[in-house]
């Protein structure tokens, strides 16, 4: 099963919510791993910049959204593997839009990331 490709990513931004963002990464904490949480917060507080263009925000919202969804190419239910489409999603998607992450949204999502983990 291969992963959808961004442009079909960014058909899922009708499914991003803040709170339901912050419920799944709190529900995917263990088996998301650190990377995959780096980059869902780096995606977030990228998604908070007034001058993001729109394809970007296009991008994020649609992997975002994507996260969020319980039903994608792998059922999210499977411990481990549930996740990997997920995870490459959020890694395409910091990909994409890398060149809108300035420093100041990379401390934020790190700080964020910090708080999570309990360091």
């Amino acid at each position: 099963m291969s992963l959808p490709d961004i442009r079909t990513i960014r058909t899922y931004g009708h499914a991003y919510d803040n709170n339901r963002l912050k419920e799944k990464l709190l529900s995917c904490l263990k088996y998301l791993g650190e990377e995959g949480l780096r980059n869902a917060l780096r995606l977030y507080y990228t998604l908070k910049k007034p001058d993001l263009p729109a394809h970007a925000r296009a991008v994020i919202l649609g992997a975002l959204g994507y996260f969020i969804l319980p039903l994608d190419a792998i059922p999210d239910l499977l411990p481990v593997l549930g996740l990997t489409d997920d995870i490459g999603i959020l890694a395409a998607a910091v990909a994409t839009v890398a060149i809108h992450m300035d420093d100041d949204v990379k401390a934020r999502a790190e700080a964020r990331l910090a708080a999570l983990l309990g360091r």
